[in-house]
């Protein structure tokens, strides 16, 4: 399989995720700025590819498997590394898991009866705000802040979760 620009890009936030750990875990000086502009540039790529692939029409399903499974492992990365150090309780970490694999589970579904689920508008303003979020967790920012990246990390996971679920009913129902 020849690669493409934008599924390069994904394979490069791949391989930016266990460098994000170990730097984290490492713990070189300026660890958390180093962690930061590694998630950054990961992120970015997120962006680019995504623009790439329509653009430019790289368009590939090696790219639809990857570029959502790339980012949901960047994101989960970056929390477990804070439930690890006390940022982010477990539970908070468990609802955004069940989250992605509830939806992903119905998009399957809906696949199976020759649907697409298509990312809606909640999703997507939960991408955002848990990676400004992320960022700014891995700023010296005092309790109160991290306690409401996190608060806002699982009020729109759970919205849109129950948005995408709301949307969608009929594709868990027995008829054809």
């Amino acid at each position: 399989m020849k690669m493409n620009t934008a599924n390069k890009l994904t394979l490069l936030r791949v391989v930016m995720i266990p460098a994000f750990l170990l730097v984290l875990y490492l713990g070189v000086p300026g660890a958390n700025y180093w962690a930061l502009a590694i998630f950054a540039a990961a992120s970015l790529t997120d962006t680019l590819d995504g623009y790439i692939a329509r653009h430019y029409n790289q368009i590939t399903d090696f790219g639809k498997f990857m570029d959502p499974l790339a980012d949901k492992c960047l994101v989960v990365a970056a929390m477990l590394w804070f439930v690890e150090v006390g940022q982010m309780p477990a539970w908070a970490l468990l609802i955004v898991i069940v989250r992605e694999f509830a939806v992903s589970g119905l998009r399957m579904v809906a696949a199976d009866k020759g649907r697409v689920i298509a990312a809606g508008w909640s999703g997507k303003v939960k991408t955002a705000s848990t990676m400004v979020c992320i960022v700014v967790m891995l700023l010296p920012v005092g309790r109160e802040v991290n306690l409401i990246c996190v608060a806002v990390i699982v009020l729109t996971t759970i919205y849109s979760g129950v948005e995408y679920f709301m949307k969608n009913l009929d594709v868990l129902s027995e008829a054809k």
